[in-house]
């Protein structure tokens, strides 16, 4: 077990930890929250053995393998099977020694051999059969496709890379894990197959998240670090919750029954402090007034809130999206289109003012290029885009961090903001007037001087918030906001989004904000755009399924073409005899592979045409229904307006049914497929 003793735990001359005890079992899931610059990083370093006690004791087992994810950006041109492969330290170990063996010239043929056998039953025992399909289960689990598991390291963007250290974390078998922010660079279908893996991880885990759900699916205990004190609390974050209210409130009432208290106390003692009969009652009363254990007063921590500005105006509908295909254009160095990628077709759909969409899909189908479009950093391919006269989009893109300028300070933000946005800014850009704004935003004082390079996430998000803010946007179009946010933050943006008037249009790996914000949903999958019919509990059924079929797809993939056996393993002489008499049966295979590819392609033929009629009616219902929607925005009578219902009800009737008959065409190709 892990146990802390009255520990003081320092960074500089700040005390983070003033006599902090506190003891965590063997296989306990602890979650560890807190403000941000509470200690909570710190407190981390000590587990790892990065940083030391400044006083008490701090003891953990010596035998405990430790496992965490690095936080530097990996540099390496291994492929990501390998790099991942890598993280099971045991695994290294052994055959580093096998490799030892095997090289040593002085060790005689009795020993080896004898060294040898128990090396490889270690492999056996630490799972050497089965660490490349362990491996590639762990990276395809986090959102990479099957054949980007031999690419290498390199070749991927830094959040694809942090997601590698991720599994390369999991891949090393320990006792104490040790997790901070994992969920930062997750999409929602990695978040929900990673909480999946550590619910059956069996050792004690410790994890920093500013996700509550997550938080609340993932562990049983809560340590909260508040005013350099540790208080452990049995249960997930949400319980965590009710028992420090309950404790607030019972403190708060001990409090003001003590100043009562104190009150009548110091009242008699300076009546009758001066009255000789009176004066030894008086002397006792100071006395328990000195003695008194005092109850100390709920300090509440400063919460941050926000609002988002009154739109100045509300076109309906903001957005009419007809006939569009979106996806990505090839340009060579002078800049002319080579060639086009397409992501999305058919899409037809309309946004309304109002509305608050949620944006779901599996990562990889095609979000991010839906929201690029809509914020106009791409164009669409094919269709249209109509945009609502006087449109104003607030975008926050998942990379919005990055094109901050590292330089400037929050005030030459700003400063800069307002000279663009030029006569459209109504707001007042007087520098004293930007000051003012920007402490709203908790940059106060020399805060707004400070270069942004210089500034964590969680205020460089902040200072994006506020940009948008100024903006006065009637739609907002936000790419995975909570990145860098911590709870309390979150909760003044759900607080901030409810209370907007406009359009919210949200991406997010945070379910309890797309909870409280989304009244409905779109799936992206599958090369098209939908509405799901559901809530957030049948999404994440649908990702583990999704998840479960494309596990089943590696396997057959890894079945299909087994991987050479490492000679360093295996003896080369257990795989070299049966390669002679191997060509023939391969070529009879061959034929036998071509055979049954041609029936399943008779036997799919029909579906698949069956399934492009439903596609193209369904374009067209599309464009019918949004062609019906903008008219319904405009002043018709009554008549005309009762029609246009119908015909809107009957066409979501029967796009609901095509749906319905297309998923089971899709399960009947993939049955007859397996």
């Amino acid at each position: 077990m892990i146990i802390l003793k009255n520990v003081v735990l320092r960074r500089s001359a700040k005390v983070l930890l003033e006599g902090a005890s506190v003891v965590l079992n063997p296989g306990e899931k602890i979650g560890l929250v807190g403000r941000n610059g509470a200690g909570k990083s710190s407190l981390f370093a000590l587990f790892n053995g990065n940083l030391h006690e400044d006083g008490g004791d701090f003891s953990i087992p010596a035998h405990w393998r430790m496992a965490q994810v690095a936080q530097n950006m990996p540099e390496t041109s291994e492929t990501a099977t390998d790099f991942v492969l890598a993280g099971d330290t045991r695994l290294a170990e052994l055959r580093e020694a096998l490799a030892r063996i095997e090289a040593d010239p002085a060790m005689d043929e009795m020993d080896r051999g004898m060294a040898l056998a128990q090396v490889y039953t270690d492999l056996a025992d630490a799972g050497e059969h089965d660490a490349m399909p362990r491996a590639q289960a762990l990276i395809l689990g986090l959102g990479f496709k099957v054949h980007e598991l031999d690419q290498p390291v390199d070749s991927f963007s830094g959040g694809w890379r942090m997601r590698l250290q991720l599994a390369r974390a999991l891949m090393c078998p320990s006792d104490l894990l040790l997790l901070d922010e994992p969920t930062n660079h997750l999409d929602l279908d990695a978040l929900v197959w990673l909480e999946a893996w550590l619910q059956k991880y069996l050792g004690t885990m410790i994890v920093i998240s500013h996700d509550r759900e997550f938080l609340d699916a993932v562990t049983g205990v809560t340590l909260h670090i508040e005013n350099a004190r540790l208080t452990r609390y049995g249960g997930n974050y949400s319980k965590f919750e009710e028992m420090r209210a309950l404790q607030m409130e019972q403190q708060q009432q001990a409090f003001a029954k003590q100043q009562e208290k104190i009150a009548h106390l110091q009242k008699f003692i300076d009546r009758f402090k001066a009255k000789a009969s009176k004066a030894k009652q008086a002397q006792s009363r100071v006395k328990a007034l000195e003695r008194m254990e005092k109850v100390a007063p709920l300090l509440a921590e400063a919460d941050f809130t926000f609002e988002f500005k009154e739109p100045t105006n509300l076109p309906n509908p903001m957005l009419a999206i007809s006939e569009a295909a979106f996806g990505y254009r090839a340009l060579d160095e002078d800049g002319e289109v080579t060639g086009t990628t397409t992501i999305l077709r058919g899409v037809n759909r309309s946004v309304l003012a109002g509305q608050r969409i949620g944006i779901l899909g599996a990562n990889g189908q095609g979000k991010s290029t839906l929201v690029k479009t809509i914020a106009r950093e791409m164009k669409p391919l094919a269709g249209t885009v109509t945009e609502g006269k006087g449109l104003s989009i607030g975008y926050f893109a998942q990379q919005e961090l990055d094109v901050l300028r590292p330089q400037d300070n929050p005030l030459e933000h700003m400063v800069r903001l307002v000279r663009d946005l030029g006569a459209a800014s109504r707001e007042s850009g007087r520098e004293q007037d930007l000051r003012n704004f920007l402490g709203t935003f908790n940059f106060s004082g020399d805060m707004v001087k400070q270069a942004v390079g210089t500034m964590s996430g969680g205020e460089k998000a902040r200072l994006v918030l506020a940009m948008i803010v100024w903006q006065r946007p009637n739609l907002l179009l936000l790419d995975e906001p909570t990145n860098h946010l911590d709870l309390a933050t979150r909760e003044a943006l759900s607080m901030a989004l409810n209370e907007f008037e406009g359009t919210v249009m949200l991406v997010s790996h945070d379910r309890a904000l797309l909870r409280a914000v989304c009244d409905e949903f779109w799936l992206v999958g599958r090369g098209v755009v939908g509405p799901f019919d559901g809530d957030l509990d049948d999404y994440q059924q649908y990702l583990l399924d999704e998840a479960k079929r494309l596990r089943e797809l590696a396997r057959e993939s890894q079945a299909a073409s087994p991987p050479v056996p490492v000679e360093s393993v295996v003896p080369v002489a257990a795989v070299a005899a049966p390669a002679v008499a191997a060509a023939p049966a391969n070529r009879e295979q061959r034929r036998q592979d071509a055979q049954d590819r041609q029936r399943l392609a008779d036997k799919t033929r029909p579906l698949r045409k069956e399934l492009e009629k439903i596609d193209q009616r369904l374009a067209a219902l599309g464009s019918e229904r949004a062609a019906l929607e903008a008219r319904l925005t405009e002043p018709l009578a009554p008549a005309d307006i009762a029609e246009a219902g119908r015909r809107l009800k009957a066409t979501g009737d029967e796009v609901a049914a095509l749906e319905e008959r297309w998923l089971e065409l899709s399960g009947e190709i993939e049955s007859l497929g397996a």
